[in-house]
């Protein structure tokens, strides 16, 4: 079985804050290619592009048919070199680049049966990591500068540190990247004990680690206003309450904002002054970038 690496760094901005910043690794990003080309060629190999039998070697182009911020460059680059390294991958737009479309994101080079059975998986790649990044960078401009716009564990399972990457590319930060990373008292936690006595076991245990509590009320705010955590969460609140909300709040406690925010409604959310939203749909919903490969000078 394929061991799967990342490199996952953890620091301590404050002594209560704590970040997770991915890393991702030539281990990492190999072995996940491998895994998507072994998927996609069991049992038999592509037994269409088998059908070519001549060596010729082909130039091709890869362009993004929309304007896109692009990610993913390092999947494509290995998905072709895992097939045939002797298949040459020039890149042209770095991860994170904003282009336009018909833009040249990167050029390719080598036997057209090779190129052809990695064609598909590295795409899915660059598109889904460009898909995320462009939508996060759609929520990042229209929040502005002074709220941050992050995802969440609303993750594809076993895709996560790729998600959460594409996250980053788009301008975007993360939250906690797993249940370990900090403290987070949701509505389902309150509903199972008392609130109070949640917080109180949380600060106990402590150890470094951040606490988030999750409001979805006024008078839940009030009840926790005083007690020694880091950020209060406001969950589906109206843009009134949460203004309130965050007015009380602010100057005690980082200021978090979340619950089917969307591009239509991220803007009245950041105006309140709220630090940072959270938004779900950036990686569990975000389409994918239409990117194609052009055939374009044979031998």
């Amino acid at each position: 079985m394929i061991k799967l690496e990342y490199q996952l760094k953890k620091w301590l901005l404050s002594a209560d804050n704590q970040v997770s910043k991915i890393k991702l690794s030539k281990n990492f990003i190999r072995n996940t290619v491998k895994l998507a080309l072994n998927e996609d060629l069991y049992p038999s190999g592509d037994i269409t592009s088998s059908l070519v039998k001549n060596n010729k070697i082909i130039k091709v182009k890869l362009l993004s048919n929309q304007d896109a911020i692009i990610g993913g460059l390092l999947f494509v680059k290995h998905a072709f070199d895992l097939i045939d390294n002797k298949i040459k991958f020039l890149i042209k737009k770095k991860d994170g680049s904003k282009v336009k479309k018909g833009s040249l994101i990167a050029t390719i080079e080598g036997k057209a049966k090779n190129i052809l059975i990695a064609e598909r998986v590295s795409l899915n790649f660059l598109s889904h990591i460009s898909g995320i990044a462009t939508k996060t960078n759609n929520f990042v401009k229209l929040a502005g500068k002074k709220c941050e716009i992050c995802c969440t564990r609303k993750t594809i399972p076993n895709l996560r540190v790729i998600q959460k990457y594409a996250v980053k590319l788009g301008g975007g930060t993360n939250h906690r990247f797993n249940l370990s990373d900090e403290f987070l008292i949701k509505d389902n936690h309150i509903a199972s004990s008392d609130l109070k006595s949640l917080v109180s076991l949380a600060i106990k245990n402590k150890k470094g680690r951040k606490i988030t509590i999750e409001i979805d009320n006024l008078k839940q705010l009030k009840t926790i206003m005083g007690l020694k955590f880091n950020t209060v969460l406001f969950d589906n609140m109206s843009i009134k309450n949460l203004s309130a909300g965050v007015k009380i709040a602010k100057k005690y406690y980082e200021t978090e904002a979340s619950g089917n925010i969307n591009l239509k409604t991220v803007k009245a959310v950041a105006a309140t002054g709220v630090d940072r939203i959270s938004v779900g749909s950036i990686t569990h919903s975000a389409a994918a970038i239409d990117v194609k490969l052009e055939f374009w000078n044979l031998n």
